[in-house]
């Protein structure tokens, strides 16, 4: 049985419950959705999707930095042919689209810190911030203020509930699943938010996209981080701090000079290659300290963490997650987006909440995410955190 059939049998359980597929017990027509279009096929499928149900549906797109330079910008996110893609798939399913301009608050929730966890020797994950901030935030504000009952996304991931008390899953699809970028997504949020597509594989929506009769059917999905041209950010972040590029050594975990660097933006928590240090055993980037711009090498069992403290934690799970880790929860984590979420304890001390994995991982770094999964089959988000400190991390700056 295709997905798409058990999403054509729930349709019919949710009607005869009196209960139309957002959840709602009113008509289709009388329930208002506004769709976050960013001129991808997945966000223009959705608002295709519910209008073809009969909900009112309107489209609103964020035009998030100069348009100008948007223009110079294909392929991305809410760039400027995007923003055309949306008013012209708008245009063709008649239905209402406005263009709201989030460029100073893009610039200074995701840019800025984007460039400035980079110069702390983090490894920063913009698409967080921005779900965090102007996704999930003042784009959800704006769709309370046109009176929505709720806002649809293109993400794959799945949500299960009605209007109050949901949860989030991962997609259907393991291949698409955008579950590690949405951990920060409150209850409250998660109660108003609708992701029709999380039951979906990507081949059925490009196929729905062309019975729609969609312009954007084929159009390649966005690779590179929005604002980041050809995947370059070292030039963004010299642009935006410049001086970033400061030069210094890279040394031994005894401090001993072993070479010169160009920046330690250039540089991440498990980086091998590129190093220009050369012979001997093979050493890897296990610290950077921004204060001395020193990039730190070591051998591989230096990157070894069991470990991992978390900071700015949202929960999703039952309680709080102060008392869900009292006992030590059995959990599964992702501390990548491409990686299997792997077997873990949620635990606590007298300091913090830490996640204690069942096999060691390396390269860990600072500024990414720790995604929490629950469930017998880890599929259900419990929330997540941004990593702060690792039990590696804590003892090379005891030893260095």
């Amino acid at each position: 049985m295709s997905e798409a059939t058990l999403i054509e049998n729930k349709l019919a359980t949710y009607a005869s419950d009196g209960i139309n597929s957002l959840g709602f017990k009113k008509p289709e027509a009388e329930t208002r959705v506004v769709v976050a279009m960013s001129g991808g096929v997945d966000s223009s499928v959705v608002a295709a999707y519910l209008h073809e149900q009969g909900y009112e549906v309107i489209g609103i797109t964020m035009q998030l930095y100069d348009h100008g330079q948007a223009l110079a910008k294909k392929g991305a996110c809410c760039a400027g042919q995007d923003i055309h893609d949306a008013r012209r798939v708008s245009e063709l399913l008649e239905i209402p689209h406005y263009v709201l301009d989030y460029e100073n608050r893009f610039k200074e929730k995701v840019i800025d810190d984007f460039a400035d966890s980079y110069l702390r020797g983090e490894t920063p994950i913009p698409c967080v911030k921005c779900n965090q901030t102007v996704k999930f935030q003042d784009l959800l504000s704006t769709a309370e203020d046109l009176g929505a009952d709720c806002m649809a996304t293109g993400h794959y991931v799945k949500r299960e509930g009605n209007e109050v008390g949901a949860q989030l899953f991962r997609a259907a699809d393991d291949n698409r699943d955008q579950s590690y970028f949405l951990f920060a997504t409150t209850q409250a949020q998660l109660d108003f938010i609708r992701f029709p597509l999380g039951h979906l594989p990507k081949t059925e929506v490009r196929e729905m996209a062309s019975r729609y009769g969609l312009i954007v059917a084929d159009k390649p999905d966005s690779q590179d981080i929005c604002f980041v041209p050809n995947g370059n950010y070292k030039s963004v972040i010299e642009k935006l701090r410049p001086g970033a590029l400061t030069a210094g050594d890279i040394v031994d975990m005894q401090g001993h000079v072993l070479g010169q660097h160009k920046g330690i933006i250039s540089y991440t928590i498990g980086q091998r290659k590129g190093l220009g240090i050369g012979g001997g055993d093979p050493l890897f980037v296990v610290k950077l300290n921004p204060d001395l711009h020193q990039v730190i090498v070591g051998p591989r069992e230096a990157l070894l963490a069991t470990q991992i403290y978390i900071k700015d934690i949202n929960w999703l799970g039952e309680g709080d997650v102060e008392a869900a880790a009292k006992d030590g929860l059995n959990i599964y984590v992702r501390l990548r987006s491409t990686s299997t979420p792997a077997p873990a304890k949620l635990k606590i001390n007298n300091w913090s909440v830490y996640v204690e994995l069942e096999q060691a991982e390396m390269g860990i770094s600072s500024g990414q995410a720790c995604v929490i999964y629950g469930g017998e089959d880890g599929r259900q988000v419990l929330g997540g955190g941004w990593i702060a400190k690792t039990d590696q991390g804590l003892a090379l700056e005891e030893s260095i």
